[in-house]
């Protein structure tokens, strides 16, 4: 299967199915003598694995990462980073008996008509538990971006129909709750509502919107590596996602280029921007603003309640999907729109180093000196 390798200087990766030994990663591109442990990348999983709360499917995993090579005596060594996340709480069982039936919103017709094959149980790669490995390497690339002074942090703008207002941007408050809301209000209805749902057997979706801080003017490329490209698809590339918007995003489109541009200003010697409708990116690159994105997120499919299918042979049926799920995917997801978002700021940091002649001349005239 190809499509499992992502970024181009800072590479990874990923490995493992939803009920197989193990899932995990690869890192290659680290630079060496940089501060990594187990701890620094398990406070990420520990954010994404499940069984946290009511909101969250009851699988049992500890998602325990191990790194298996590229770290000595707490420092990277420049070599590739392997990091094994082990499985200990499959229930296969499940789903014996959605081995010859497509679920709707799943994968499982693609599967088989690409492959003639595929792994039911849980849904193979396509299952939101691949997302740990994605997890455990944008871990690595969060620890190289604070070394820089560069923060990304995402929330849940809104869950279902419960949207918190724009101006209120409460990180703190959304890292304290468990659906991940930065307004404490709109949590507590949002969970009323979940538990109304959940109880019918039914799922909602939502809006996550991250912000990256303290990026430099120029990460991205004119064309098509545009920063605001890479990172649309980093983030589509997470399954349940299905939409994606910078800035503005569509509300751009109904506003005039009065109200839409970003008037410039001097601040203390240097350029500023008097608004941020752009979302931190102008002509495809950072523009030293706080970058700012959306993902939409659909429900998650699997649910309890009756739905139309059929069968691998043809024939027409009812399925009740039973097992263990999440009512809603927003809150585990949040963590992994910052990892998606941090591997290709990483990347885009290395590959920016070599875009001006005399930053390369200065680095190899102190190598001399």
């Amino acid at each position: 299967m190809a499509g499992s390798v992502f970024g181009t200087l800072f590479r990874v990766t990923t490995f493992g199915e939803s009920h197989g030994a193990a899932l995990g990663a690869v890192v290659d591109g680290c630079p060496a003598g940089m501060s990594l442990t187990a701890e620094d990348i398990q406070k990420y999983l520990d954010r994404r694995k499940p069984g946290q709360s009511r909101f969250t499917t009851a699988r049992n995993e500890g998602d325990e990462v191990e790194i298996l090579s590229g770290v000595f005596e707490g420092r990277t060594l420049g070599t590739p980073i392997a990091l094994l996340i082990r499985n200990k709480d499959q229930r296969s069982k499940d789903y014996s008996e959605l081995k010859d039936i497509y679920r709707p919103g799943h994968a499982d017709l693609c599967f088989d008509e690409k492959y003639g094959f595929r792994d039911y149980r849980g849904g193979g790669r396509s299952s939101g538990r691949e997302t740990a490995g994605r997890v455990a390497a944008g871990a690595v690339a969060l620890k190289l971006l604070s070394e820089l002074g560069i923060s990304v942090r995402a929330f849940a703008r809104s869950i279902g129909d419960f949207t918190v207002p724009e101006e209120i941007t409460d990180i703190d408050e959304a890292a304290n709750n468990p659906l991940g809301l930065p307004d404490h209000d709109c949590y507590l209805r949002a969970a009323e509502y979940i538990d109304s749902v959940k109880e019918e057997g039914d799922s909602l979706g939502g809006v996550i919107e991250c912000h990256a801080e303290g990026l430099p003017v120029g990460l991205g490329e004119a064309v098509f590596d545009k920063l605001d490209a890479e990172l649309s698809k980093a983030v589509m590339s997470i399954g349940a996602v299905k939409g994606f918007e910078m800035g503005d995003g569509f509300r751009a489109s109904c506003s005039r280029g009065s109200e839409n541009n970003d008037p410039f200003a001097m601040d203390k010697g240097r350029v500023i921007k008097l608004s941020n409708h752009s979302g931190g990116t102008l002509g495809g690159f950072s523009d030293g603003d706080c970058l700012v994105f959306r993902a939409a997120v659909k429900p998650t499919p699997s649910i309890s309640k009756p739905q139309k299918t059929v069968t691998a042979y043809g024939g027409e049926r009812e399925i009740v999907i039973s097992g263990r799920h999440d009512p809603v995917i927003v809150p585990r997801a949040i963590v992994v729109v910052e990892a998606m978002s941090a591997l290709v700021l990483a990347d885009m940091l290395l590959r920016n180093m070599a875009s001006r002649l005399e930053g390369i001349r200065d680095f190899y005239s102190e190598k001399k000196n």
